[in-house]
């Protein structure tokens, strides 16, 4: 699995860390020339302005602190950075059934596929899980994700396309508390964070959920695909303004060489990534470690 994860940052570690290692190797000391060289390579890897700066100031204080001059400590103090800067504990309700997902995003992240992900994840864990096709704004939304169900061996509750994704919800609850299923994961309409009132309907359909839970917890999770560059940030900041978001799955690493998002998203929003998507497969969702992506990231 650690290889996987290494074979899905390989486009990251392209732009970011071999373009850091070139820097290097251009330098006899570490100088401000350096400094510049290393906050352009990583606004191009989509960290971002904000998040860039403070990472550079926490480098330059490392640099001062060991009274080092020689650019290959660069690497090491780094990595010490960012998985401080990425070390957010993600919520312990995650492993604690009975437990109601509300899962949200944008259109075309990789929602649905990071769902059935997680029903695979907890099916694989011994919990019974029930999916909830509340996205009715989309014709194919609820097939595909019955597709899903019935590939994976797990129930489903859905409704007419345009029929009020609340009511779902309450429905999809209603049965998973009657039966006393582990892990109800609910799909919503793929937002455009931008329009007013559908963020509005997703408010209802969070309202919907923290009513009807029994005594399961609710985890929101918004999917972000690794790819949409800083937009991503926006996105979450959105998000959690609207429905209080508890953590991400970052999708589609595997596609991307901006996979530093995930930095500006942890330093500027202190979102903790819960799981990374790492291929198309049920199985390829991977709970997210900051040691561990940081060492996939750089070695």
């Amino acid at each position: 699995m650690l290889a996987k994860l290494r074979d899905s940052l390989a486009r990251t570690r392209q732009r970011l860390v071999h373009q850091l290692e070139e820097a290097l190797s251009l330098h006899s000391r570490i100088g401000p020339e350096l400094y510049d060289e290393l906050e352009e390579i990583l606004i191009t890897a989509d960290v971002g302005l904000e998040t860039s700066g403070r990472i550079l100031e926490k480098l330059r204080a490392k640099v001062k602190e060991g009274r080092e001059e020689r650019p290959e400590k660069i690497r090491e103090y780094l990595k010490e950075i960012l998985v401080d800067l990425l070390s957010i504990p993600a919520p312990p309700v995650i492993d604690k059934p009975p437990l109601a997902i509300l899962v949200v995003g944008v259109n075309g992240v990789g929602k649905t596929t990071s769902i059935a992900k997680l029903a695979a994840y907890y099916k694989a864990k011994g919990c019974s899980c029930l999916l909830v096709a509340a996205d009715t704004f989309r014709a194919a939304a609820g097939e595909q994700l019955a597709v899903w169900s019935k590939r994976l061996g797990v129930e489903i509750v859905r409704s007419r396309e345009g029929a009020d994704p609340g009511a779902v919800v309450f429905d999809g609850l209603s049965a998973a508390n009657a039966r006393r299923t582990g892990v109800v994961i609910i799909d919503t309409a793929g937002r455009l964070h931008t329009k007013a009132n559908l963020m509005a309907e997703l408010q209802k359909v969070y309202r919907v959920c923290t009513r009807n839970l029994g005594d399961r917890s609710l985890l929101t999770l918004l999917v972000l695909d690794a790819g949409t560059g800083q937009n991503g940030l926006n996105q979450a900041r959105i998000f959690q303004e609207a429905v209080g978001v508890d953590g991400i799955i970052l999708a589609k690493l595997d596609g991307t060489a901006r996979g530093g998002i995930v930095l500006a998203v942890a330093d500027q929003l202190r979102l903790p990534v819960v799981w990374v998507g790492t291929g198309e497969q049920p199985g390829d969702l991977r709970l997210f470690d900051a040691r561990e992506f940081v060492a996939a990231l750089f070695d």
